[in-house]
């Protein structure tokens, strides 16, 4: 860059001091032509003497025209060659894979344009690469329910001879491949920008599968969970979200609650209210704040803290709302809108 400005500049000294010489020789024959007596004073007796004085004149006028035109652009040459110079570093985080682009601000039209449109497009890169990470942390976890409640059921196949109770226990092993075929099914909706208004879901019908489901992990831990309230209403909402959601809250009771598990359904004005409680110790209160951002949790269990993180997502993306309403002992609560059904 800074030869091609070098070469150009030298290029508009040639013609600024060939327009000088050019416009001095113009004078020079105006003062021949309209004033002889002067010339001939000036150049004396000798024409060789005359025409080396001549010469010089117009030499020194070219210099210095020269000289001028290469000294006025020196600032406009080292502005922009300061501004390449910016942009190129700036070109060179971005192939780096640098998120945080300072602008480049140069006054001139062509470089700036170039340099908003990188970093616009660091931005949309950062965004996207963050949208991949959550989206892969959200879908190993939505996995990794349905595939440990399954394992479960395989485990209890296993371990029996009963006909009847490896039929019972394969029926409902049936139903959990099933759900995280509709698990992934649902995953693919969202990378494809899938929408429209969610379908009517019965409320009975996902959370008495979700008892059957964690039934031998509560057992296990000498805990069981209870379901109350309202029966037969409906909600708006994908039953796998809604499905999600709800095992989100029992996962999170089971891991870090304590006795029988409330599951508290009931009508509010056009909203359905869900609530899951416990009789454990609750969240604590500097951590309360905080409980639905991602990679906050307890650390107890093995907890990523996206459980809750991604509950929430689930639900708004349904048009629906997931709130800690009491925090000691712990107490969540959906809300969702209710569905007419005919």
């Amino acid at each position: 860059m800074r030869r091609v400005l070098d070469r150009m500049a030298l290029v508009a000294a040639v013609v600024c001091a060939g327009l000088f010489v050019l416009l001095s020789t113009v004078v020079v024959g105006f003062a021949v032509t309209q004033r002889p007596d002067s010339v001939r004073t000036w150049i004396a007796s000798d024409p060789s003497v005359g025409i080396g004085r001549f010469g010089a004149v117009m030499l020194a006028i070219g210099a210095i025209s020269g000289a001028a035109a290469y000294l006025v652009t020196l600032g406009t040459r080292t502005h922009v060659e300061r501004s390449s110079q910016e942009l190129v570093q700036l070109a060179d985080r971005f192939a780096a894979g640098e998120a945080r682009l300072t602008p480049v601000h140069s006054d001139i039209d062509e470089i700036d344009h170039v340099s908003g449109v990188m970093n616009r497009r660091a931005h949309d890169m950062t965004k996207s690469l963050a949208a991949e990470r959550d989206f892969a942390a959200d879908a190993s976890h939505q996995l990794r329910t349905p595939l440990t409640a399954l394992l479960m059921r395989l485990e209890e196949i296993s371990e029996t001879d009963d006909a009847e109770v490896v039929k019972e226990e394969a029926t409902i092993a049936i139903a959990q491949v099933e759900r995280l075929t509709r698990v992934v099914d649902d995953l693919l909706g969202r990378t494809r920008g899938s929408g429209g208004p969610s379908p009517a879901v019965s409320l009975d019908s996902v959370i008495a599968a979700l008892q059957r489901e964690w039934q031998p992990a509560f057992e296990q831990a000498r805990r069981s969970v209870r379901v109350r309230g309202e029966r037969g209403l409906f909600v708006r909402s994908t039953p796998v979200a809604l499905s999600q959601v709800l095992s989100t809250l029992l996962e999170n009771s089971l891991v870090h609650g304590r006795g029988t598990v409330d599951v508290h359904a009931r009508r509010s004005g056009p909203s359905v209210i869900v609530e899951v409680s416990d009789q454990g110790d609750g969240v604590p209160a500097a951590m309360a704040p905080h409980i639905f951002e991602r990679s906050v949790s307890s650390g107890a269990g093995g907890s990523t803290g996206l459980g809750l993180a991604l509950a929430r997502d689930l639900a708004e993306s349904n048009g629906g709302r997931l709130d800690l309403v009491q925090a000691q002992p712990a107490r969540f609560a959906l809300f969702l809108s209710e569905a007419e059904t005919d």
